[in-house]
């Protein structure tokens, strides 16, 4: 039996996670649950799991869960909350399933705690990934991959060194607007944008699949994730969503992870890892499939690739403003103060006005980060 916590417990990722352990009975214990604002829905799930801790964002309802729930399960609040549980003395995996920059400082005590994590939130490795490496490295712990194309390459790579290794290829499915003329993409609507043809996703991971700054965010997870240069790092098109990332190794051999695009494999990988656990949750038919195609990405249309390679070549804190800039360029989308070319627009701005530091502390990249919200905010 695994105890796991779960730091995300009510987004997409987390409600996967939840069907893959309510799969598998006996096996894992959810251990904590922790939640952005969604206080229904993290009342239901502790009603039914009964893990010891919770946490929600919002003091106000914190306390109003402690009230409902009683004695039985201590509920905390804030990032105070979510260091709680990244560090309860009883967890063996932590899963960070938060969206943006919040599930830094959890990653980091987990890790100092001793405990595995399993990364959902790109920021993490984006904007950190020198120091989570590092301090994984220091603690004997396993940093393990969620997103289905870092778990791909995972699985793929299987324990061979980087040396080994001539390129890692990240598969896109190239987002609603693969074929979408250029002139076109001024007039894009949010409504548009949110219509990802592959996979069910959270509102700002489906505007940055559109844009492709998702995969540009993944480019600097893997260079960190799999200790490899960006420049051994790749991007492929591929629609149909099936071949998950591919690994090319130095004698020209590919080995790829092929599956019908559903989160809870990567995950289920990631929490059974280093065993293969029977499910039937997801079923591939390749014949009826038939039919399996790749393509360059285009530069041109997408300049978010170019903005992450350089970002990552460069490193130091200029990755945390990428992401950063991103992130609010993309509310301000999202909100209608600026169109979908500007989001790009926005992020090579700042990433241009940024002044870098090379090898930043923690302290330093927060700062980077705050600075670059201010940034784009302005711009």
């Amino acid at each position: 039996m695994r105890n796991v916590v779960l730091l995300g417990s009510t987004g997409s990722i987390g409600t996967s996670t939840i069907k893959v352990i309510e799969d598998l009975p006996g096996q894992f214990r959810l251990l904590g649950l922790a939640a952005g604002n969604n206080a229904d829905l993290l009342f239901e799930q502790t009603v039914k799991h009964q893990p010891e801790t919770i946490s929600i964002s919002d003091p106000a309802k914190a306390s109003q869960l402690r009230n409902n729930l009683g004695k039985t399960t201590q509920v905390f609040s804030g990032s105070e909350g979510l260091l709680k549980l990244a560090t309860l003395p009883g967890a063996d995996i932590v899963l960070i399933a938060i969206v943006g920059t919040a599930g830094l400082q959890p990653a980091l005590a987990a890790i100092r705690a001793g405990k595995d994590i399993a990364i959902a939130s790109k920021e993490i490795l984006v904007m950190a990934g020198e120091i989570v490496m590092s301090e994984a490295r220091r603690h004997g712990v396993r940093v393990l991959a969620v997103d289905s194309e870092h778990s791909a390459i995972f699985q793929c790579l299987d324990g061979k060194p980087s040396s080994s290794v001539r390129r890692l290829w990240l598969t896109a499915s190239g987002g609603p607007f693969r074929t979408t003329p250029k002139e076109e993409f001024p007039a894009i609507t949010v409504k548009r944008a949110l219509k990802h043809p592959s996979w069910i996703m959270g509102r700002k991971i489906t505007i940055d699949s559109a844009t492709l700054f998702n995969k540009g965010l993944e480019m600097i997870e893997a260079r960190w994730l799999f200790d490899i240069e960006m420049e051994r790092v790749s991007v492929v098109v591929h629609p149909q969503s099936i071949v998950h990332s591919l690994v090319e190794f130095v004698d020209g051999s590919m080995l790829a992870q092929l599956s019908m695009p559903d989160m809870c494999l990567p995950i289920q990988y990631a929490l059974t890892y280093p065993n293969r656990v029977p499910s039937q949750r997801v079923q591939t038919n390749l014949a009826q499939l038939g039919s399996l195609t790749f393509e360059e990405p285009d530069p041109d249309r997408f300049p978010a690739l170019a903005l992450a390679r350089k970002a990552g070549e460069v490193g130091g804190t200029l990755p945390a403003v990428l992401n950063a800039a991103n992130e609010v360029a993309v509310a301000a989308f999202m909100e209608g103060r600026i169109n979908f070319p500007q989001i790009s627009e926005t992020v090579r701005a700042a990433m241009e006005r940024h002044k870098l530091i090379t090898h930043p502390t923690l302290d330093q990249i927060l700062e980077a980060d705050a600075w670059a919200r201010n940034d784009a905010a302005g711009h």
